[in-house]
């Protein structure tokens, strides 16, 4: 896990009322009115905090026609306390910042073309780059969720205006199925790997 990533999991974890949230969240999942009555914030507040949470990739959230449920990512919440663990106490701490040059290329793309609110600036020309940053959106929906149409869009307008282009895409590029505009994600092993792009 690349320092960078360390940092951002810290960063994330550096306000009480985060802090309270994912506390609240290890007792089960919940949503975002349950979440604001409980910590006597507004709405708008918990949506704000839910999305530093969902960038640092320390909670999940799935939708149920309009109400987003949230729930802890724990698999990666324990990766990056021992990460950081491990980078403090400097095992392996040498390797931490040699990263490999496809690794340095999703970096550099996710920084370049991607804001700091998660919004896409714009799609990318170039194919590599572009199935890096397809990639990026479609790692957040849920596996074994069949989305509507509506849904779909709706979750693409979070990253980008354009949703119709993105959603052909993730067509095109075997991230997703479709039948009868109803989308599904397909395995990970038939997406169109940038990886493997030469």
């Amino acid at each position: 896990m690349q320092l960078e990533k360390i940092v951002n999991y810290h960063k994330a974890l550096s306000d009480p009322t985060r802090m309270r949230m994912l506390l609240l969240l290890s007792k089960g999942e919940m949503h975002g009115q349950v979440l604001a009555e409980k910590l006597n914030l507004s709405q708008p507040t918990v949506t704000h905090h839910a999305a530093k949470l969902r960038e640092a990739a320390l909670i999940k959230e799935r939708r149920d026609k309009n109400t987003v449920y949230f729930t802890l990512n724990p698999e990666f919440i324990e990766a990056s306390s021992e990460a950081s663990l491990k980078f403090i106490f400097a095992k392996g701490a040498e390797n931490m910042d040699q990263e490999s040059p496809e690794q340095g290329l999703k970096e550099s793309v996710l920084r370049n073309f991607f804001a700091k609110d998660g919004r896409l600036r714009q799609i990318p020309a170039q194919y590599k780059k572009k199935l890096i940053a397809l990639q990026f959106m479609v790692e957040k929906l849920e596996p074994g969720v069949v989305y509507t149409e509506k849904e779909i869009n709706e979750f693409i307008k979070q990253f980008h205006e354009d949703f119709a282009t993105i959603r052909r895409e993730f067509i095109m590029h075997q991230f997703m199925y479709r039948q009868n505009d109803k989308y599904e994600l397909n395995p990970p092993e038939i997406w169109t790997h940038w990886e493997n792009v030469k």
